[in-house]
This record gives structure tokens, C-alpha cells and sequence, in this order.
């Protein structure tokens, strides 16, 4: 089993920063790709982005592509989200994911594990 711990998540105006981590513990070893995912009320979890076991490939919705990046320090089992130029519609309830296989994948089916999620609020 893998646990996976949000943080980092809070109320910032539109335009701001936030940065989210994800601590995995249990049996990391086990965990290969990383990907954060996030749902509005009302809506369907989706894709935010994905970064494979080694950080050597990474993938993002089009939606955030230029103003997120994921990145992953394995020698901490963390990976992080940092967040720029938010904008109102990126409000919602922001989770991490961990997977078996080391390739990226941008369905929630893809992943074995998740996290409890941290709520990311952008204000207008």
C-alpha cells in the first residue's frame, strides 16, 4: 500500500501562485508515475498534469499547460504542483495519484492510489 498526503492548498486571488505537495508513504518502491487530478463542485475528477517514475516525461491538460509544473524529488517520495497565474476556474478540490507502471497516464482509472485532496479556492 502507498498513502499519499496533500498539502499546500489555500484561498488566492486570481493571477497568484500556490505550490501543493505530495508525501507518499508505505511501499513507495512500488510507486512508479505521479499525476495530480482536481474536481469542481458538481463535476467530474480530470487530468491536471503527470510526471513519470524517473521525471523523465511529464504531460498536462491543456488547460493549465504554460502555467503549471509538476516535479517529483524521489529521495523525499514528494511530488509538487506549483501552480501559477491561477485563475478562477481552476477552483476545486486538487488530489494525488500514484501508479504501478513508471509511464505517465492521464485517466483516473490509471492509478492505484490516491490522496485525500487539498482545496485550492481562486478568488476573482
Amino acid at each position: 500500500q502507498v498513502q499519499l498526503v496533500e498539502s499546500g492548498g489555500g484561498l488566492v486571488q486570481a493571477g497568484g501562485s500556490l505550490r501543493l505537495s505530495c508525501a507518499a508513504s508505505g511501499r513507495t518502491f512500488s510507486s512508479g508515475a505521479m499525476g495530480w487530478f482536481r474536481q469542481a463542485p458538481g463535476k467530474e475528477r480530470e487530468f491536471v498534469a503527470a510526471i513519470s517514475r524517473f521525471s523523465a516525461s511529464t504531460a498536462y491538460a491543456d488547460s493549465v499547460k504554460g502555467r503549471f509544473t509538476i516535479s517529483r524529488d524521489n529521495a523525499k517520495n514528494t511530488v509538487y504542483l506549483q501552480m501559477n497565474s491561477l485563475k478562477p476556474e481552476d477552483t476545486a478540490i486538487y488530489y494525488c495519484a500514484a501508479r504501478t507502471s513508471y509511464s505517465t497516464s492521464s485517466y483516473t482509472g490509471g492509478y492505484d492510489y490516491w490522496g485525500q485532496g487539498t482545496q485550492v479556492t481562486v478568488s476573482s
